[in-house]
């Protein structure tokens, strides 16, 4: 049975990403809520929120109501995505209620899925479908589901990468880790508090590493420069910081989704795997656009590696579009 699916929602631990048919992606805002802490009255969602992180009184708390890809904040999080949805659903007239998929990292519990499908029909949905994150890229990014061809996607968001090999219309193999884009981030933080005693926060951090953030030596060392201060003084400061030193600082990291990848190759059965070693690897999810991950992963797995374009918005165009692929839940509402 082919379901009609209105909305494709991307619930990513960075950012939410609302996919709909014919009008593309609509809503693309970062998964952060601020709220006031008597009451939980929702002040801020969205970039709004993100820009108040580390700035605000004790009275209101800025969070992050997705971890790791898993609801950690209930209220927040459906609240959340009833602003996302009714956003979304403004774009373009919808009647009625609607059909909406929402992806989940392929390592959640069915509790945790559970979770996220209560809190997507609480937005006014008609009926909720579940895709695994690495299978809707794979529909993002055009592959094409239903060849007998193996397809490896590695997805790399900000809370888990998921890798999954793809063939006949389903997952042959798949592997998540709780290591992606957010550990990055931690890793610089920690590198540049143990090398240079400079403690910096998220918003410099993550500018830092669009900058010059990189997994793979670059042909020219490139130079960003870090704000925060000064661990023993405790005063601002601004230091410079050499795109190598973001190779030292996210090593660790990358070298546990490398050792994720190698694992679901050597599990995936010979002639899957002969695909891969012919077709390549699919990397997608913002965690991927950090500099070099393709060449790296391409260096250690020996396998060529493709970065798509705009690789942050596969997941929630899959699953926008994934409509022949989806399974009506039996205990339907």
């Amino acid at each position: 049975m082919v379901t009609n699916i209105d909305i494709g929602i991307d619930l990513g631990t960075s950012n939410t990403v609302i996919y709909i048919k014919d009008k593309g992606i609509v809503v693309n805002q970062p998964s952060v809520v601020a709220y006031e802490v008597r009451g939980k009255k929702i002040i801020a969602v969205g970039n709004k929120a993100k820009k108040m992180i580390g700035k605000t009184p004790e009275e209101i708390k800025v969070v992050r109501p997705i971890i790791q890809g898993v609801i950690s904040d209930y209220t927040l999080t459906e609240r959340m995505l009833k602003a996302y949805v009714k956003n979304a659903m403004e774009k373009r007239k919808i009647w009625g209620r609607p059909n909406i998929c929402v992806c989940v990292p392929s390592g959640v519990t069915e509790v945790e899925k559970r979770a996220v499908e209560d809190a997507v029909y609480r937005t006014g949905a008609k009926r909720v479908y579940i895709l695994e994150e690495p299978f809707a890229a794979a529909v993002g990014a055009g592959v094409n589901i239903d060849s007998s061809r193996g397809n490896m996607i590695v997805d790399i968001g900000g809370g888990t990468t998921d890798i999954a090999v793809v063939s006949k219309g389903g997952i042959d193999e798949s592997y998540s880790i709780k290591v992606a884009g957010d550990d990055f981030d931690e890793a610089i933080i920690r590198y540049l508090r143990k090398r240079h005693n400079v403690l910096i926060g998220a918003a410099s951090c993550e500018e830092l590493k669009c900058d010059v953030g990189s997994v793979y030596p670059r042909e020219k060392d490139a130079i960003g420069y870090a704000k925060g201060k000064e661990l023993v003084r405790g005063l601002p400061t601004k230091i410079a910081v050499k795109s190598s030193e973001m190779i030292e600082a996210t090593k660790e990291v990358m070298d546990l989704i490398i050792d994720a990848i190698r694992n679901t190759l050597q599990n995936t059965p010979p002639e899957l795997a002969s695909d891969i070693a012919e077709h390549g690897i699919i990397l997608t999810g913002g965690g991927s656009k950090i500099f070099g991950l393709a060449k790296l992963i391409e260096e250690q797995v020996g396998v060529k590696a493709v970065l798509l374009e705009n690789p942050e918005l596969a997941v929630a165009k899959g699953a926008g579009t994934a409509r022949q692929y989806v399974k009506e839940n039996p205990d339907k509402r």
